[in-house]
């Protein structure tokens, strides 16, 4: 490495980043940005974990720590169903006990405050680095949310995200909305069943398709230069002190300047030896797509389900659910089921019986809610992953302000809280 950076240290000028989902690619892109060569690895192919099936929600409003007061509510028999939004199987494992007791323990508004007040910095800057995607090169397109509604059956249910968005507005975070009645929701969204009662529509908010977006974002990689290498899972990374030595279980090792874990929910397996410690639990979500007669203008939420609908091409994608699980255990039925159970009286004129695209994909959960973002106890290896529900809105910023900590050698202070060594 020749060029020296402002603080002082040697500037990348190979980078292997390891995770072709949205938070791996977007901080390949943002180096390239910065003029780094880039290589990008992952075992199974662009978008292939979280980033393909999932909601597709580019909410910085409302991304918002996943440990949070209503957790608790569920009661222990609640969490232990199969059916439940939240479900906690029960476990021996010492890594999923730390990772239950410690997101708990975080689970309380004073938590919730602390790390919503770390979000808001990067929440205000992910629709901007969006854009500036856009304007390099990337061709998808954010869509904006003409409607982005939270339904209910009451206006009782509705007072928990009033409360939520009052903490946000606190926090410093900014967030437009209205309040409307179950007709005036249904006058907006047809799709929404007899038994809403009440609504809040979001406004500043958009989404994406999550695997034609990410697909679009490996090509502009690769169209800047960039190499993405698949069918070899990285198995082991040595600092040899002049670089990063990466071998795959294909047999190949090859060296470069500076390596980034962007590995989702199976982060800790390579970051652990250079001391990142915190356990990152498989948060997995589900999703299908269905036909309906009134196809939104945009996402609809159902928050007491914990439903999420987006509209992807003609058809709605319903998601949910949360289960801390293995992230390579198979697909589970029964909570494909408790979806289809528990948005069924809320829609209305979808077809949930005859279901495409069934999936499920694991999110990086934290304990803490926070991201792991940073370098670790190695100057040349950093760490970007632990998202949760929020790697989508989140992954552009993220590759962002890593990118510049990477080439510039001084961390920008909005990364301060996701220290991966705290």
């Amino acid at each position: 490495m020749s060029a020296v950076t402002p603080s002082g240290h040697p500037a990348p000028q190979r980078v292997a980043v390891v995770g072709a989902g949205m938070v791996g690619l977007a901080t390949a892109w943002f180096l390239q940005e910065r003029g780094v060569e880039v290589t990008v690895i992952d075992r199974d192919g662009v978008a292939a974990g979280a980033s393909w099936g999932n909601a597709g929600w580019l909410t910085p409003g409302i991304a918002t720590p996943l440990p949070e007061p209503a957790v608790l509510k569920y009661g222990l028999r609640a969490v232990l169903s199969p059916s439940s939004p939240v479900y906690v199987p029960p476990s021996a494992n010492p890594d999923f006990l730390k990772f239950v007791t410690g997101f708990t323990r975080h689970s309380t508004m004073k938590a919730w405050k602390r790390a919503m007040g770390s979000l808001v910095p990067v929440n205000d800057l992910s629709l901007a680095s969006f854009d500036l995607l856009r304007e390099g090169g990337v061709d998808a397109e954010t869509y904006e949310a003409k409607s982005f509604t939270a339904a209910y059956r009451t206006a009782a249910e509705r007072q928990t995200l009033l409360e939520e968005i009052e903490h946000i507005h606190a926090s410093g975070g900014d967030i437009a909305f209205d309040v409307l009645s179950g007709d005036e929701a249904r006058a907006i969204e047809p799709a929404l069943s007899e038994s809403i009662g009440a609504a809040i529509v979001l406004h500043g908010q958009r989404f994406i398709n999550p695997g034609v977006y990410v697909n679009a974002l490996a090509d502009s990689v690769i169209a800047r230069g960039g190499k993405i290498v698949t069918g070899g899972a990285v198995t082991g990374l040595r600092d040899t002190g002049s670089g990063v030595v990466v071998s795959t279980d294909t047999g190949a090792d090859e060296s470069f300047d500076q390596v980034v874990v962007a590995t989702g929910a199976w982060l800790g397996k390579l970051a652990r030896e250079f001391g990142v410690k915190r356990v990152v639990q498989a948060g997995r979500g589900y999703s299908f797509s269905v036909a309906v007669d009134d196809l939104p203008n945009g996402p609809v939420y159902f928050p007491a389900a914990r439903v999420a609908c987006t509209p992807v091409g003609d058809r709605l994608r319903v998601a949910g659910m949360m289960e801390f699980r293995k992230p390579g255990a198979k697909l589970d039925q029964r909570r494909v089921q408790a979806i289809v159970d528990s948005a069924r009286p809320l829609l209305q004129g979808a077809d949930l019986d005859h279901r495409q695209d069934e999936w499920v994909g694991s999110r990086p959960c934290t304990v803490d809610g926070l991201p792991l973002v940073g370098a670790t106890r190695s100057s040349r290896v950093f760490v970007a992953g632990g998202h949760g529900m929020w790697g989508i809105t989140l992954g552009p910023v993220t590759g962002r302000l890593l990118a510049e900590q990477m080439v510039t050698g001084t961390a920008p202070t909005q990364l301060a809280p996701f220290d991966p060594l705290r």
